[in-house]
């Protein structure tokens, strides 16, 4: 098996709507009726709860197991003056929830602070030391957000030195006993009955700040940290379907109104205009810069940016993550070619990628397994080498479920957590060898078999005419916010000629082509990275692509965004 990192992507366009659900859906414009139906919206009745964002299940906070044990020990704590530490993780989700229960207490009069591990320091999760550190500091109860779940012995060490801990969490809990805390709010543990299993961890916070002041009726308060909620949620790739897809979107209609003092000083160095922010711009544009804070220095930064109300101290903190995630940039491009060059030396044949080295920044080797993996079509591990332990970031794909191989490996791994597509690990370096060798062997019985190409997904063939700005203006645009779990609207158009192709952006790495379809309609395409075409383009093309408002000078021009182009008829 070798590896072409061009090969051929394959192209699945979905199966067309059934008659029947074409009646039920009749209301709606063609095209919107076979995306409905695509998604899983059969009926009039949840497309239009769908496309509205509005619950079609039981949302009560209370449904969540341990929440009520959790409300009271908090209110007991706020009541008696006790005070709390929010002990979050350094990424946008567990920053954003640190940052929305503290505003939250706040809001109460509790005696509250944040709480964020040094990446390089402690890392993910909690620690004894820091525990030890809040109890010295006459902290009382201790809650986790977006961390704790797999902390059995921390807990207990909590316990023992006479801290009250409460652990929020939404990554999967390991297989036995939960954490000894006094209450465990994560809708993924056992006999959990929340209906939406999906929220990020700053889902949750939000979750236990409704049930808070369901006491308290407040809602300007829980409208005011939607923006947080949207930032945590969309920067930590949970799915924006169900609950998920309802906060966002709040969340983005809140950001477009927020007082947040860092919120303004983040866009405005990130060249977001929050009059109209979506999704994309927090995922692309917002979010690194957040994260930056925690990849290279501490994650400190981010929350005091998401909490000031200094106009100043935001202007100056959000020009430092910039610097910061400038720099970033520029680590993360020279350690993915690092990288690439140790895993394709060392096992170019291997059905999982494996990279590590002593000089890799810990704080960017997930971006860089993300690349391979995004490059390669193959699980990838990249591992920062320690004097004793190596910390790895791992990145997959949906053939794969890593942290399930990583399950596989715990006798072997100090700590390891995470997703199916995402996963984090500490080993000590005489168990390194062992481990790569056992996950690799567990990746080729799995994958072996498997014809490992990208999947493009498809929802409906067209023509080119068929794209016009009344067709996003009155269909497409209530799809959003779109992201991950919830795409974009994909087409395929084919046979297309190409009027007119060249390149655009340094270094020509992206395309801009004039398209014409057998009518005489011709369209504006933009391909990024797809610059390499250029050279070798045919003279008519099968396209797959997104649809999408390009708004330059104030003015708003519709183009196709191309994901992959290939020789027409040469794709199935």
């Amino acid at each position: 098996m070798t590896h072409d990192t061009h090969t051929q992507k394959r192209w699945f366009i979905q199966p067309v709507i059934t008659p029947e659900a074409d009646v039920a859906l009749g209301k709606f414009p063609g095209v919107l009726r076979q995306i409905l139906f695509n998604r899983g919206y059969p009926t009039d009745a949840e497309a239009r709860a769908y496309l509205n964002a509005k619950p079609n299940f039981n949302t009560d906070p209370f449904q969540m197991t341990d929440m009520r044990a959790a409300v009271d020990r908090i209110q007991h704590a706020i009541e008696h003056h006790e005070p709390i530490a929010i002990y979050g993780d350094y990424d946008v989700d567990g920053v954003t929830s640190t940052a929305l229960l503290v505003e939250a207490f706040q809001f109460l009069n509790a005696d509250v602070r944040g709480y964020i591990p040094n990446r390089f320091e402690e890392g993910y999760g909690l620690n004894n030391n820091a525990l030890d550190e809040l109890k010295t500091n006459g902290i009382k109860l201790v809650i986790t957000v977006d961390c704790g779940i797999r902390s059995p012995a921390e807990a207990q060490h909590a316990r023992n030195i006479g801290l009250d801990l409460i652990i929020s969490d939404h990554h999967h809990p390991a297989e036995g006993d939960l954490p000894p805390a006094l209450a465990v709010i994560n809708p993924k543990q056992k006999g959990d009955i929340y209906p939406d299993k999906d929220l990020a961890g700053v889902g949750i916070a939000y979750k236990i700040a409704e049930a808070l002041f369901i006491t308290h009726p407040s809602s300007s308060i829980l409208n005011s940290l939607l923006d947080l909620v949207a930032l945590g949620t969309v920067a930590d790739l949970a799915p924006l379907t169900g609950e998920n897809r309802i906060l966002v979107r709040a969340g983005l209609r809140q950001m477009r109104q927020t007082t947040r003092q860092g919120l303004f000083s983040l866009a405005a160095v990130a060249d977001v205009s929050l009059a109209k922010v979506n999704a994309g711009n927090i995922g692309f544009s917002l979010g690194p810069r957040l994260n930056a804070a925690g990849r290279l220095k501490e994650a400190l930064a981010a929350f005091e940016l998401l909490t000031t109300k200094e106009s100043a101290r935001a202007g100056q903190l959000a020009q430092e993550l910039n610097i910061q995630n400038r720099e970033r940039q520029n680590i993360t491009r020279e350690m993915q070619i690092t990288a690439e060059e140790i895993a394709m030396r060392d096992d170019p044949d291997a059905y999982l990628l494996f990279a590590a080295h002593e000089d890799f920044n810990s704080g960017v080797i997930g971006l860089a397994a993300s690349r391979l993996t995004e490059t390669h079509y193959r699980p990838a591990i990249v591992a920062s080498k320690g004097a004793d332990e190596t910390r790895g970031s791992c990145r997959s794909i949906p053939e794969f479920h890593i942290t399930d191989a990583l399950d596989q490996c715990a006798d072997l791994l100090v700590r390891h957590g995470g997703h199916a597509a995402a996963a984090g690990f500490t080993v000590k370096n005489e168990n390194l060898s062992a481990l790569v060798a056992r996950l690799k062997s567990i990746a080729k019985d799995q994958l072996s078999q498997k014809d490992l190409r990208a999947t493009l997904t498809a929802d409906a063939e067209v023509s080119l005419v068929d794209m016009r700005a009344e067709l996003h203006e009155k269909a497409l645009r209530f799809l959003e916010p779109t992201g991950y779990g919830n795409p974009n609207p994909t087409f395929i158009a084919r046979n297309v000629k190409v009027k007119n192709a060249r390149t655009v952006g340094a270094d020509a790495k992206h395309l801009k082509l004039l398209l014409e379809d057998e009518s005489g309609y011709t369209h504006d395409a933009i391909g990024f990275k797809l610059g390499a075409w250029q050279k070798k383009m045919p003279a008519r093309v099968d396209v797959l692509f997104t649809y999408e408002p390009n708004e330059f000078n104030g003015r708003i021009t519709y183009q196709l965004n191309l994901k992959d182009l290939q020789p027409a008829g040469s794709v199935d």
